[in-house]
C-alpha cells in the first residue's frame, strides 16, 4: 500500500481472482453477476443455486489472507458504492446513496477559491445524477439535496441550475 503500482498490483490480483475462482460460478448461473470496484464487491446470484452464506464461505476460502464481510440487502435496498439498489420482483432500479455521515459541505459561494473550484462538487453532484439510469423520484430527491446544499453554502441557485442545463446538454 502506498506505492505507485500498488493499484496496479491489485487490479492484476484481481483479475487473476475472478479468472480462477469467480468465472466458474457466472458460467454455471449461480452468479448473475460480478462486479468489483477497489475493495467493494457487488454479487447478485440465483437464490435457487445458492445463498449468501455459501458464497461467503467460499469467498473466504479462497486465501487464508483474505477476507470477506458480507453486506445483504435490507428491505429489498442494499447499497453498493454511491448508488442504492432496490430490488423488485424481478427487477432492479438505482437511486443515489449518501453516507448517513456525509455533511454536504462544500467551498463557501463567497470563498475567495477560483469558481471552478468552487463549482467541483456541484458538477460531481449533478453529473451523478444525470449520468446513471437512475429512478425519476431518485432523481427529482436528489436535485432538491443538491439545491439545498447549494443553498446552505451559499451558492445563488441561477448558477446551479445554469450547470444542470448546461451539464445535461453536454451529454
Amino acid at each position: 500500500m502506498g506505492s505507485p503500482i500498488s493499484s496496479t498490483i491489485a487490479e492484476i490480483y484481481h483479475h487473476i481472482f475472478q479468472e480462477l475462482f469467480i468465472k466458474h460460478w457466472i458460467e454455471s448461473g449461480e452468479i448473475s453477476y460480478y462486479r468489483i470496484y477497489v475493495d467493494d464487491i457487488l454479487i447478485i446470484f440465483d437464490q435457487n443455486k445458492t445463498n449468501e452464506n455459501s458464497v461467503l464461505h467460499h469467498m473466504n476460502n479462497i486465501h487464508k489472507y483474505v477476507e470477506f464481510k458480507l453486506t445483504v440487502e435490507e428491505n429489498n435496498n442494499i447499497n453498493y458504492l454511491d448508488l442504492t439498489i432496490h430490488r423488485h420482483n424481478n427487477n432492479l432500479s438505482l437511486g443515489i446513496y449518501r453516507k448517513p455521515t456525509q455533511l454536504d459541505v462544500t467551498i463557501h459561494f463567497t470563498s475567495n477559491h477560483p469558481l471552478e473550484q468552487k463549482l467541483a462538487a456541484f458538477i460531481f453532484y449533478i453529473n451523478r445524477v444525470i449520468t446513471p439510469p437512475i429512478t425519476e423520484q431518485a432523481k427529482q430527491r436528489e436535485w432538491n439535496t443538491i439545491l439545498t446544499t447549494a443553498k446552505n453554502n451559499g451558492f445563488p441557485l441561477h448558477i446551479i441550475h445554469n450547470l444542470r442545463n448546461k451539464l445535461i446538454t453536454k451529454t
